[in-house]
């Protein structure tokens, strides 16, 4: 289901303010509310100078008298090191609820919820210009209560937000739709070759397919990058980790990629030759 838009001022602590982090916290200014922000070193607290938040230290800081806790760092072992090593579970108020914008494992929020937390899985779908404009998509997984707690501040900044089932479920989506993602750029490097047998230029081809029904985002984004070739470089960083998380995913739960698992090593930099 998609969630209505709520106007309630809310404390909100976000930790990993970084190039998703960041338009958020605007985002949730703009609406109104009090947003506290973790800047761990100096650095990163000079980088958050003249952001509409406050900068604290600890990441109890950031849980400190919140009513939810944003965490979007990079990585899944990031948000295990922030969400079950760190003291932020312990500072986090009984009613607050934990958001992890984090793609990664759905067991890792499993296992932050058996620590007594109120917590919703929440992997995004788009870009920091996605954040800025408020149309972000958001995958959601946790209880039904939980996730209308939070639905204030989640649509602060996305649109749609989509409630895709139990704790967990946001994750295992996001999972299979960036293994989509990639499938599709091992398809079109199969398609760039095929072309190239067939005497036409890889450039010509691939913008003309986007005007047919070949078109997808994927498709955008490789015309936009030049080629097959530098548009999986540049999605490399991010769609990798993700792909490493949905293989170890499916081999625990006995999952099978199917013909999934044949295109994808076509999306990895270096097979396009």
């Amino acid at each position: 289901m998609v969630l209505a838009i709520g106007r309630e001022i809310l404390v909100i602590g976000v930790v990993g303010a970084g190039r998703m982090g960041r338009p958020m916290l605007r985002r949730l200014a703009e609406a109104g509310h009090e947003v506290r922000v973790l800047g761990r070193s100096p650095e990163a607290r000079r980088a958050l100078e003249g952001e509409p938040a406050q900068v604290v230290t600890e990441a109890a800081e950031v849980a400190e008298g919140a009513d939810a806790v944003l965490v979007c760092v990079y990585s899944d072992d990031q948000v295990r090191e922030v969400c079950l090593e760190g003291g932020l579970p312990a500072a986090l108020p009984g009613e607050a609820v934990l958001v992890v914008h984090t793609t990664g494992s759905p067991h890792t929020v499993e296992a932050i919820a058996a620590l007594g937390i109120d917590v919703v899985d929440a992997p995004v779908s788009g870009g920091p210009h996605d954040v800025a404009a408020g149309r972000l998509t958001l995958f959601v997984g946790g209880a039904e209560d939980t996730v209308a707690r939070v639905a204030p501040v989640l649509s602060s900044y996305a649109d749609p937000v989509l409630h895709v089932g139990p704790l967990g479920a946001g994750q295992r989506v996001k999972l299979v739709n960036n293994t989509v993602f990639a499938a599709q750029i091992g398809l079109l490097a199969h398609a760039a070759r095929l072309g190239r047998r067939l005497g036409v230029d890889e450039t010509v081809l691939l913008d003309a397919l986007t005007h047919g029904s070949a078109a997808s985002r994927a498709l955008t984004g490789v015309v936009r990058r030049g080629s097959v070739a530098e548009f999986a470089r540049s999605t490399a960083e991010f769609l990798g980790k993700d792909l490493d998380v949905v293989k170890a995913v499916a081999g625990e739960l006995g999952a099978d990629l199917g013909v999934l698992a044949a295109v994808l090593d076509a999306a990895t930099p270096g097979q396009h030759d």
